[in-house]
């Protein structure tokens, strides 16, 4: 089982196999209204991470799914990241997870049924981190293996968060380093040095639980998730549903370790460069160096967090007492010639 690779079995990896942001829009262009539907909060118009639907009593229960095929090589290892990945929608809602069910493919003609057992085991793992079951799921026999959740989670419709509700004249703050799909793709195209993909695999295990409570500041406007569009990606999708612009200060986003040195050796996963097709005319003009990174596909990232200046020391007291410690990387304005500016 030792001398099993993953990654070997997958034409993609990790959050870097989602469809382009542009393709998706095309694919979406029929979805249903939520007016439709009065009691669903949130559906999918400002492309959130969660749907939402009121249940009548000042909660609503939120739903969501994400699955992808591997980015490690280690079972265990990959069943960790799908399942932080998944219930990181949850968190960037704002709520707390209550049960998940696993969505899971298997070559059973090239994979056995010990290294499937290993992909459910480290995805059991994150949910009991979380403090919930899984309780259940559905397989199939796939070419390629996939793995990840279906999960169900509860929030308070006072502290809801959608991409709808930032507002000008606010901080960015992001709670994980990027470079997680240029460090992936080092190892796909095996490049990566011993010890290099370690800071990357832990920031993909790592739970994004700070959100439930961040949520409930009065300074924390909007939040969300940084995962396969990359950062300027979801950032430029809470612009577009606020109609407000953006600048982003380069030198102060935080990367992993050896980020440069990879992306100097040409470890650009295709999905950056699907990400830069799609929203690349919204973005002001920018290094090659700049473009590579702010577009690069995250794989279980960090919390892009909109905060009111007027909140800045309750946000960064909590977020100091959780062990992170954090630096604005840009802040909210008025929509200008182009959507985002990187600085």
């Amino acid at each position: 089982m030792a001398s099993v690779k993953l990654t070997e079995y997958s034409h993609g990896a990790g959050c870097g196999c989602k469809i382009s942001p542009m393709l998706l829009d095309e694919i979406l262009l029929s979805s249903i209204e939520t007016s439709v539907y009065p009691k669903l909060l949130v559906g999918n118009a400002n492309k959130d991470d969660a749907a939402a639907f009121d249940l009548g009593n000042g909660t609503s229960v939120l739903s969501t799914t994400d699955f992808f095929m591997p980015i490690v090589d280690d079972a265990f290892t990959f069943g960790q990241i799908a399942a932080t990945n998944a219930l990181s929608d949850i968190y960037a809602m704002g709520g707390k997870p209550l049960m998940a069910i696993s969505i899971f493919g298997w070559p059973i003609d090239k994979l056995s049924a010990e290294v499937a057992r290993e992909v459910i085991d480290g995805g059991r793992s994150i949910c009991e981190d979380a403090g919930i079951p899984l309780a259940g799921g559905h397989s199939i026999d796939s070419p390629e293996p996939i793995f990840g959740l279906a999960v169900t989670g509860l929030v308070n419709n006072k502290h809801l968060m959608q991409n709808s509700s930032a507002q000008e004249d606010c901080l960015i703050f992001l709670t994980k380093p990027l470079g997680i799909g240029i460090l992936s793709t080092a190892q796909k195209q095996k490049k990566i040095e011993e010890g290099h993909i370690e800071p990357a695999i832990k920031a993909m295990t790592t739970l994004n639980k700070i959100g439930t409570e961040l949520a409930v500041l009065e300074g924390v406007v909007a939040m969300t998730d940084v995962t396969g569009f990359g950062l300027l990606g979801h950032l430029t999708e809470i612009c577009e549903a606020n109609r407000i612009g953006a600048k982003i200060w380069f030198d102060k986003v935080p990367l992993l370790p050896n980020v440069e040195k990879y992306r100097q050796l040409g470890c650009i996963p295709g999905g950056a460069r699907k990400n830069f097709a799609s929203y690349g005319d919204k973005i002001s003009e920018m290094t090659q160096e700049q473009r590579e990174i702010l577009c690069d596909a995250q794989t279980s990232g960090g919390l892009l967090v909109i905060v009111k200046k007027s909140g800045l020391e309750v946000f960064l007291a909590l977020t100091e007492a959780s062990g992170l410690i954090l630096e604005a990387i840009g802040e909210t304005r008025s929509k200008r010639q182009h959507m985002v500016e990187v600085l």
